[in-house]
């Protein structure tokens, strides 16, 4: 992993209305194309890839390039808060921490982005104004991704409207796992639309629950063929989340798409990365997979919350060599 910053990330080609780059606009010209396109991709080597997931997990960073790991896993950061007990004060000191995550030391990075139900979202643009961090939302019904199309498009509109910066939507995993290809790609291409040209959009593909690697793989095409600016692994809110061996997998995915449509597309890990020595293992699958070009939050991020706090710490331990241990940071 080099320890020079990235340059900044250059502009995809736009893909056509509809989400297909003109390149594969015919996969999705029906569902029986679809689901040739989609069964068609080669079957994953489940052995190979959780081994390469592993091998790659044991490489060692030290000093510089660990200083410059933990700054770099600071800004892709997205700070999240998405419980029913979530009030204005809590946002707005998320924004806050977010902006300034240490007080102490104005050197230390700003996070990525506040992710806020859409209700919060004006309240998380107040807190972050100014600065550079983004206002993420997550809508479509949010975790399950039960519900009307209707209904899910309102919860865009509405955090749009409020100033989301990135929408992160669920797709219907039901419709997924019964080979309703269709339902979710056309439910992707209407979110996207009502994002319009002001958000971005992360497709959540609730890894955990699509079973097998073929089905992750095959969910990360169809999100991309969609327009996903984004492919995201979970909610956060089950039992398996984020993994080596499923963010390789989909890191394999984006690369492969960039090869084949010349359109770049990001990808955010979220649920169960809590410790440096994680974030650092996921940031060399990225320098590994798909090399510097993603190394920028514009197109790798992290969706976790306790994960910060420890990055603070083991930054403040390389600064000046001593543990100041939790109290250093804050309670979210």
């Amino acid at each position: 992993m080099s320890s020079t910053a990235p340059t900044s990330p250059q502009p995809s080609p736009a893909p056509e209305r509809g989400g297909a780059p003109a390149s594969l606009s015919d996969v999705t010209a029906s569902d029986s194309a679809l689901r040739r396109f989609l069964h068609g991709l080669p079957g994953v080597d489940a052995v190979g890839l959780e081994a390469r997931a592993v091998s790659l997990g044991t490489r060692s960073i030290k000093t510089t390039a660990k200083a410059y790991a933990i700054d770099l896993a600071i800004s892709m950061v997205d700070l999240t808060t998405l419980e029913g007990a979530d009030t204005p004060g809590k946002v707005r000191a998320l924004g806050a921490k977010a902006v300034r995550p240490d007080p102490s030391d104005r050197t230390a990075p700003a996070a990525a982005a506040v992710c806020v139900y859409p209700d919060m979202v004006a309240t998380a643009k107040e807190a972050v104004a100014g600065s550079t961090v983004k206002v993420a939302s997550v809508a479509t019904a949010f975790p399950a991704g039960r519900a009307p199309l209707a209904v899910k498009l309102a919860d865009v509109r509405e955090a749009v409207a409020a100033g989301a910066d990135e929408i992160d939507m669920v797709i219907d995993r039901g419709a997924f796992l019964a080979g309703n290809y269709r339902k979710v790609f056309d439910e992707i291409t209407a979110v996207k639309e009502t994002c319009g040209t002001s958000a971005r959009l992360k497709v959540i593909f609730e890894t955990g629950e699509l079973s097998t690697y073929d089905n992750i793989r095959r969910a990360s095409w169809l999100g991309m063929l969609a327009g996903a600016d984004f492919i995201k692994t979970s909610t956060g809110k089950v039992a398996v989340n984020a993994t080596p061996a499923n963010t390789l997998l989909m890191l394999e995915a984006v690369r492969d798409f960039r090869a084949q449509t010349g359109v770049q597309v990001g990808v955010k890990p979220a649920g169960g990365i809590r410790t440096t020595k994680d974030a650092i293992k996921f940031l060399v699958l990225v320098n590994e997979t798909v090399g510097e070009d993603w190394l920028d939050n514009h197109w790798f991020r992290f969706g976790a919350s306790s994960l910060l706090n420890d990055l603070l710490m083991q930054r403040q331990k390389l600064a000046t060599g001593r543990y100041s241990g939790p109290d250093y940071v804050t309670v979210d």
